[in-house]
């Protein structure tokens, strides 16, 4: 796939033996290896044991030779739990093992603070699907340098509590508030899952995309709500966030979404408050970023198949004048050959379209807005003395 640049992040890992590795694996079938997932080198890597216990090296395979292999780690706790944990933390080769068991927690598990009860069957499978979730969207976060904190670290940091309906019935709603977001854990249920998608008329409804739909809320608060330039911006795309939230939910609940949503949003829940169009237009900006990724990561070029379709040009961009614009229009049309092709390949088995959705012109500079945000992130962590001269005005 022609891109101007390389993925943010490679989907696409080996073991040192040279096999094909995946990003949930702990143990290369073919050689046996522990598996872990780098935080730092945003990759999965080999492993060995070290001489302390608890203690694991990494070992050098043939895209990480020249760095020696000598990164030392000790595992998540929850490796050996029901959720399958297989992210790792930067040891300290000098300690014979943790001073304490909280210092073996990895980042993402570090970030789960209220959770529903394990000790059932059902939700240590429950709790396999929501983690296994949740590291997908970190990995793909950390990759593009985005702020990525415990709230127990930082007020402006953030927090995952996964809960169920308790014995005295009072409901769990999905949502974020301040840095908090809660997860019911019903929706780790495929089955209830699906009744809820099919009962609201949804095309798609998974845990990666509630995950990254609520920590879209979170963005908004530590990347927009408190920068002048970007909340005016904000405003005169996705519309005035200050009208009554609640009374905007209400509405929309009882008379339904405006009959011409689909020129103007993503998806008929976006039309309910400016909030939610941000929401709902950040997963699909993840959603896009991650799947193009992993597509350029593993080789495949959407542009080899016999497609047609009007590509987006600078009309319908936010932004035009900017140099990052053709880059974006790059992306969005790789995106919009791609899903065509993935989508013929999901009938094919029967199944529903992988992206059920169609991207209107009014969106496309909603999502140049949000593009541009994540950029001056990662050039942030890149280059930080010059992120200032390359904002957008």
């Amino acid at each position: 796939m022609p891109r101007s640049k390389p993925p943010a992040v490679s989907r696409a890992y080996r073991c040192q033996c040279g096999r094909p590795i995946f990003l949930r694996n702990t143990q290369c079938v073919n050689c046996g290896s522990q598996l872990g997932y780098d935080i730092e080198r945003l990759t999965m890597v080999a492993l060995r044991p070290g001489a302390a216990p608890e203690l694991w090296h990494r070992v050098a395979d043939a895209t990480a030779a020249s760095s020696g292999g000598d990164d030392n780690y000790w595992c998540c706790i929850n490796r050996q739990s029901a959720s399958a944990c297989n992210w790792l933390i930067k040891a300290n080769p000098q300690l014979a093992s943790p001073v304490q068991p909280q210092r073996m927690i990895c980042l993402s598990c570090s970030l789960t603070r209220g959770m529903f009860d394990i000790t059932k069957a059902r939700n240590q499978h429950y709790w396999r699907q929501l983690e296994g979730a949740k590291r997908r969207l970190l990995s793909q976060l950390l990759a593009l340098r985005l702020p990525v904190q415990p709230k127990s670290e930082s007020d402006d940091g953030v927090v995952f509590d996964m809960l169920e309906v308790t014995a005295d019935g009072k409901p769990v709603m999905t949502g974020h508030h301040n840095g908090v977001i809660t997860l019911n854990v019903a929706e780790a249920d495929d089955v209830h899952r699906e009744t809820i998608r099919a009962s609201m008329h949804e095309p798609y409804r998974t845990l990666l995309g509630h995950f990254r739909h609520e920590i879209g809320h979170y963005y908004w608060d530590r990347l927009v709500r408190d920068e002048p330039a970007r909340l005016a911006d904000f405003r005169a795309l996705f519309g005035d966030e200050r009208q009554d939230y609640a009374k905007a939910l209400e509405r929309h609940y009882r008379q339904g979404p405006p009959v011409d949503w689909p020129v103007h949003y993503l998806t008929s829940y976006a039309s309910t408050h400016p909030w939610e169009d941000w929401a709902e237009t950040w997963a699909h900006y993840l959603h896009i970023t991650d799947t193009i990724d992993t597509a350029a990561s593993f080789g495949i070029d959407a542009n080899q198949a016999d497609t047609e379709s009007e590509p987006f040009d600078a009309r319908f961009l936010w932004r035009p004048d900017l140099s990052t614009a053709g880059d974006f229009l790059n992306l969005l049309n790789d995106w919009v050959r791609l899903t065509q092709v993935m989508n013929e390949l999901t009938r094919s088995m029967g199944q529903t379209d992988c992206y059920p959705f169609v991207l209107p012109y009014r969106v496309v500079g909603k999502l140049q807005f949000i593009h541009e945000i994540v950029l001056s992130q990662r050039l942030r962590h890149e280059a930080p003395d010059a992120a200032l001269d390359a904002l957008p005005a």
